[in-house]
């Protein structure tokens, strides 16, 4: 299915590169890995610099499915807030997952300085606006919650919003090491590296099945049979070629890019903005001083068609923008719909398959999802190679929202 329409901006940041050339495959691979976006690339590396012999099938060009619509949002924060997802998991496990998702910025970050092309990664405060007066009361819960874990964080009155940004609304969550970056060069930086560590990268070759013959698993494709002791299934938002996903809700977004602004005034430390409402508003910068804005929701999961549509979706985020930041001159120089996916308790899909032994898989869904990606490929790789990672049974795949 089409997962993005419209003209997207990051394909401009960085030249479509030439098919990878993989002169001969091996008989049998450590790890097979369905997917070459953000979790692939991540548990590619993680896994080979672990030395494992890995390949990639990408039925497209790498890093051009969901990659090139990622807004590159990095926050520690989730989708569902802490307070929350403690009444939902209980304090300890909520609170973990928090430091996991904090880690995993950091690491990420880590990720960036090694890459031989530079990804635009930049850490930044986030904020988080109380959409209504009624909203305040839970931004001042998660604020509690928060500094009594030890996250960094602030809160922010009317006054202090003022003094910091072009607009005002009752109240603001800050949060601290949160990070920006152009994913679709942070993607393209890791398959460099993949390259370099011999990593075989299969561009255009679709994966229909997978077979399980004793300790192997023959997985069936258009390019004919891969072989390989496990196999990890990083397919983002469309249908896995195994297994059943359920608790997932596949939606469509839109986002628009506008063209370069001079000088980023009121607009404190350009830090990621976003929204108590939901489905929210969020909006972050670029390295060449454009804004990114998106939101919009529609539940439906075709990434939409219409030109028209994309256009008439691109103008009411324009003016949400203008409303927020009244002081630029802004015009869209790029707009975008995109699907995306989310579970319904807000926690990704990690983990092997309940019931098909050493079938992995990696589907970080949710506005977090390039984090997710991130300890994603941490907690396999130690599934893969110890049997055993402390943090896997809060994302396994065995439980009420996962992976059947």
């Amino acid at each position: 299915m089409d997962i993005h329409n419209g003209s997207l901006f990051w394909p401009t940041t960085y030249p479509l590169r030439k098919p990878f050339e993989v002169n001969e495959k091996l008989d049998c691979y450590d790890v097979v890995i369905v997917g070459g976006g953000m979790s692939g690339s991540l548990s590619a590396l993680a896994l080979s610099e672990a030395g494992l012999s890995v390949a990639i099938l990408d039925k497209r060009h790498m890093a051009t499915g969901s990659t090139m619509a990622n807004t590159g949002l990095l926050q520690y924060s989730n989708d569902i807030m802490l307070y929350e997802l403690i009444d939902q998991i209980g304090e300890r496990a909520a609170v973990r997952f928090y430091q996991m998702c904090l880690d995993a910025v950091k690491n990420l970050e880590t990720v960036a300085k090694r890459l031989p092309i530079s990804a635009d990664f930049i850490v930044r405060p986030s904020i988080c606006y109380a959409t209504t007066e009624e909203d305040v009361e839970k931004i001042k819960d998660e604020y509690e919650t928060l500094k009594k874990h030890g996250f960094p964080c602030a809160y922010w009155e009317p006054d202090d919003m003022s003094k910091n940004l072009s607009f005002t609304k009752p109240g603001a969550l800050v949060t601290y090491e949160d990070a920006e970056v152009n994913p679709y060069l942070f993607v393209n930086g890791i398959l460099d590296l993949l390259e370099l560590n011999g990593t075989h990268l299969f561009e255009f070759v679709e994966v229909t099945d997978a077979l399980t013959q004793e300790d192997t698993i023959t997985i069936k494709s258009s390019a004919g049979d891969f072989k390989a002791k496990q196999v990890i299934y990083t397919t983002g938002y469309e249908t896995t070629p195994v297994g059943k996903r359920i608790g997932a809700e596949i939606n469509r977004s839109y986002a628009i890019v506008t063209k370069p602004i001079e000088q980023f005034s009121q607009w404190y430390q350009q830090a990621l903005i976003w929204e108590t409402a939901r489905p929210y508003l969020y909006a972050r910068t670029t390295a060449d001083n454009r804004i990114i804005i998106g939101g919009l929701d529609e539940e439906t999961a075709q990434a939409p068609k219409s030109e028209e549509l994309i256009n008439n979706r691109a103008e009411k985020l324009l003016d949400q923008l203008r409303e927020l930041f009244p002081q630029y001159q802004l015009e869209i120089d790029y707009a975008y719909g995109a699907t995306f996916g989310e579970s319904i308790d807000n926690l990704p899909f990690i983990g092997e398959h309940p019931t098909k032994k050493n079938q992995y898989y990696l589907l970080g869904y949710g506005g977090n999802g390039t984090v997710y990606s991130m300890l994603g490929s941490q907690i396999l790789r130690d599934l893969i190679i110890d049997g055993h990672h402390p943090d896997a049974h809060l994302v396994q795949l065995n439980r009420k929202y996962g992976v059947k």
